[in-house]
């Protein structure tokens, strides 16, 4: 999902992971309502990372991504030594096992955000719902993530400022405007010089590079628009 600031993507995701109830239609996940499930039930199939980590107590990464694992296990239950795995193997993923024993309040912004990642592998969810993934990521780590969920072959849905990063690893979009699709489809279909000129206000250069569709914001200017 890509549009401007405002335009409803990250409450239309909240629907999607339970914190908003829709006013009308449903929402399923499997066949089944999200609404339907329980939250244990819905954890299991749908991981989430939310556009604001949140978080005061200073756990360590390790403990981080080990609430991963809460959903498959009793509330009294231990970490076993497959739950371990799982966790060591999601910080191989974002890059992160050499700081497993670091506090999770002491890490940089684009740590943080590797870690919730982590933390949503940990949970080996069947779909996966991304807000702003990359927030806070130099381009080196945006690129990684982002080549990583593509990799994970899972259901995904996306909130994407970028819209190079979206038509890079995006199969298909949705361009949201004050709450509404205006405009869905493979990645040229949506970012068209028109469709950015009347849903972002600016202008803009759309080329294909590498079989991938790019856009070149152009500063603004008389007659540009």
């Amino acid at each position: 999902m890509i549009g401007p600031n405002g335009s409803g993507k990250t409450s239309l995701l909240r629907t999607v992971y339970r914190v908003l109830r829709p006013d009308a239609g449903v929402i399923r996940l499997d066949g089944e309502s999200v609404w339907e499930l329980s939250a244990r039930e819905s954890a299991r199939r749908m991981a989430v990372v939310p556009q604001e980590s949140g978080g005061e107590l200073d756990f360590t990464v390790r403990e981080m991504v080990l609430m991963g694992r809460s959903p498959h296990k009793a509330w009294h239950e231990r970490d076993s030594a497959a739950d371990q795995a799982i966790v060591d193997r999601a910080l191989r993923q974002v890059n992160l096992a050499e700081l497993a024993d670091r506090g999770f309040l002491t890490l940089s912004g684009g740590e943080k955000q590797r870690v919730i990642v982590a933390r949503a592998l940990a949970q080996e969810p069947r779909f996966l719902v991304l807000d702003e993934p990359t927030a806070h990521l130099d381009i080196h780590h945006q690129l990684e993530i982002l080549a990583l969920v593509r990799g994970l072959e899972l259901t995904t849905i996306a909130a994407l400022h970028d819209l190079n990063l979206a038509a890079m690893y995006c199969d298909r979009l949705y361009l949201l405007h004050h709450g509404r699709v205006v405009a869905s489809g493979a990645p040229p279909d949506v970012l068209t010089v028109d469709l950015i000129r009347d849903v972002y206000g600016v202008a803009a250069e759309v080329s294909l590079h590498r079989g991938r569709t790019h856009v070149a914001f152009l500063p603004p200017g008389p007659g540009l628009l």
